[in-house]
């Protein structure tokens, strides 16, 4: 089940916004009923997976909780979650790129290939491993207390408001939450102002724009021109497709009394790469931050050790996002530019510049990362490189191409989108406060929004795959 769609907005939502404030007293229950039947949409199997990834590391956090004094036990309890967990994630996402590029590999001696088993990945299994796995990590730091229940630990690995796309909640963030939550007007309304927000944005921007960057990625060899305008409308389709999902996911969760934490904070508005990521998908960037970075040392092992922790810490980072040696060279580039803007004192070598040009220079470092991201194979990205640098161009097939992605429509909404993108205010800050101008210009932004969903054919959601 997706946000976007029929079923969710006039079935699901008003049903579980209905039990749930009729049932005050099993309230976590109701959420977690719920959240199965929402996960279980797609395939019903797929929930038995979550339970498994649930129940171990809910028996781990509590093995590692009893054991106080026990440091061997605590120890291994949390060996067993992270390698059961990471284990399942890896066996689901990774198993066939690593037979494949095996056969690839045994190819290079001649040898025959051996059957590769197909395996179907779930969706959203990255967020709720990592969500589920912080549990057993945070009560072994004894920075979070152990879960009151089982129910209300598994309520907080299948929440689904963010259960398929994120944000990541770590468990330290909602554990108080989980026993008791506030419930007021002013959170009500300002979670269905900022689902609206992320609705609008799916639905009026990604969704318009994304056309224009599949048109252009699937063509043989763009003008540089096109090639340029393709990854643009793809920066602006990612950004407004995930950050529309984290803005409904946090707006869901005030309809439900929870404070998830904010995903986006203008990222295109970073004047460095180091910026970049202190606003981009900042729940996975704090995760690996802490949950990696720090264990690896960080920066306290001296300036080498802190270049190739950024550097193993993006490069993981690439490979959580897809198994595709394309996500690893993203996570490679971004590593690359982290490490040299560390060395420089977190400084881009274009920091003496005004901070506008500074804008566009990281921008289109992120529009060339996008190409890496977007690309189905390196030889592709190769390829599109090669159009943006003037390397290559069309040859007859351009002319089809440039009318079908400048129309006057894609015009406007890529205009639209720049305009949206490149400021301060987001729509995080806009729903804080809900007034009633801003009801006003709401409802119908809202009406518009949902008659234009029930007419379009597309309508992805990016980060589901991951």
């Amino acid at each position: 089940m997706v946000f976007t769609s029929h079923i969710f907005i006039f079935y699901f939502l008003p049903l579980v916004l209905l039990g749930y404030y009729l049932l005050p007293a099993k309230r976590n229950l109701f959420l977690l009923a719920a959240s199965y039947v929402f996960y279980g949409w797609w395939n019903p199997w797929f929930v038995l997976l979550m339970l498994f990834a649930t129940f171990v590391n809910y028996t781990c956090g509590g093995i590692i909780a009893k054991a106080e004094d026990d440091a061997p036990r605590r120890r291994w309890a949390l060996a067993a979650s992270v390698v059961i967990s990471l284990g399942t994630l890896g066996f689901f996402k990774y198993f066939m790129f690593a037979a494949n590029n095996l056969n690839g590999l045994l190819g290079l001696f001649g040898a025959g290939p051996f059957p590769v088993l197909q395996i179907t990945l779930p969706v959203g299994i990255s967020f709720y491993i990592f969500q589920s796995m912080s549990y057993s990590i945070d009560v072994y730091r004894r920075t979070s207390p152990p879960v009151r229940s089982f129910f209300d630990f598994a309520c907080f690995v299948s929440l689904f408001p963010q259960l398929i796309a994120g944000p990541i909640v770590r468990y330290n963030t909602v554990a108080d939450q989980l026993v008791y939550r506030t419930h007021t007007l002013d959170k009500f309304a300002s979670g269905v102002a900022l689902f609206i927000l992320g609705f609008a944005k799916k639905i009026l921007l990604a969704n318009m724009v994304g056309p224009v960057a599949d048109a252009v990625f699937e063509a043989e060899s763009p003008y540089a021109l096109d090639a340029w305008f393709g990854v643009t409308a793809y920066a602006f389709q990612i950004y407004f497709d995930f950050s529309a999902y984290s803005d409904m996911a946090i707006g869901l969760g005030r309809m439900l009394g929870f404070e998830f934490p904010r995903n986006f904070n203008a990222p295109y508005m970073a004047d460095s790469i180091t910026d970049f990521w202190r606003r981009w998908h900042i729940s996975l960037s704090t995760f690996l931050r802490d949950y990696l970075y720090v264990p690896l040392g960080g920066n306290r092992k001296g300036p080498r050790r802190t270049y190739i922790n950024l550097a193993i810490v993006m490069l993981l980072g690439g490979l959580w996002h897809g198994a595709n040696w394309t996500f690893v060279c993203w996570g490679a580039f971004h590593g690359v530019l982290l490490a040299f803007e560390r060395w420089r004192g977190k400084q881009s070598v274009y920091a003496r510049l005004p901070r506008p040009f500074r804008i566009a220079a990281t921008f289109v470092l992120v529009l060339f990362s996008w190409v890496l991201f977007r690309s189905p194979t390196l030889g592709g990205a190769g390829r599109f490189f090669g159009a943006m640098l003037g390397l290559s161009g069309a040859h007859g097939g351009s002319a089809l191409l440039g009318g079908a992605i400048y129309t006057q429509g894609h015009l406007i909404m890529m205009a639209l989108c720049a305009l949206l993108a490149f400021q301060a205010r987001q729509a995080f800050d806009l729903a804080e406060e809900v007034t009633w101008p801003k009801t006003v210009v709401l409802i119908p932004l809202f009406c518009l929004a949902l008659v234009t969903m029930l007419v379009q054919a597309f309508n992805p959601f990016l980060y589901f795959q991951f």
